[in-house]
């Protein structure tokens, strides 16, 4: 499976938006400076990250987007099902029709690793993954 650019951008953004240490907005030309995102891709995510109720916008001079929920309370597989994204490695997505009308062979396969893939991302939150990044820079340092 290739995560696609929405579902990996999605969660880089949030990750982006977790990590501001101020309570102030983000503004999505912010996050697309920093994590070198095209600023048209984030308003198209983050109108559906609205939409899910992950993040909220302020409007007006100084606004921008905050997280609406806790970066702990918050898994990688809600971000990536908020942008649309499918976490299924199925070719037929669990129609089980892959083979001209028929299941295929490897079907049972591809269900298990894509259950693998979604109980993991389903266990990792955004507070995790910045505290994991920060531990690994630290590393780095010494």
């Amino acid at each position: 499976m290739q995560l696609t650019t929405k579902g990996r951008y999605a969660v880089t953004a949030m990750l982006d938006l977790a990590s501001n240490e101020s309570a102030k907005p983000v503004t999505l030309d912010m996050i697309s400076q920093r994590q070198n995102i095209s600023l048209s891709y984030l308003e198209q995510l983050f109108a559906k990250l609205r939409k899910a109720s992950l993040v909220k916008s302020v409007r007006g001079p100084g606004g921008g987007y905050l997280l609406n929920v806790n970066a702990v309370d918050v898994t990688l597989t809600e971000i990536i099902e908020a942008v649309d994204e499918n976490i299924d490695l199925r070719r037929c997505h669990g129609a089980k029709d892959c083979l001209r009308g028929k299941q295929c062979l490897s079907h049972h396969l591809w269900c298990e690793v894509s259950d693998q893939i979604r109980g993991f991302l389903s266990t990792r939150n955004l507070q995790q993954v910045i505290d994991d990044y920060q531990s690994n820079q630290d590393l780095n340092l010494n």
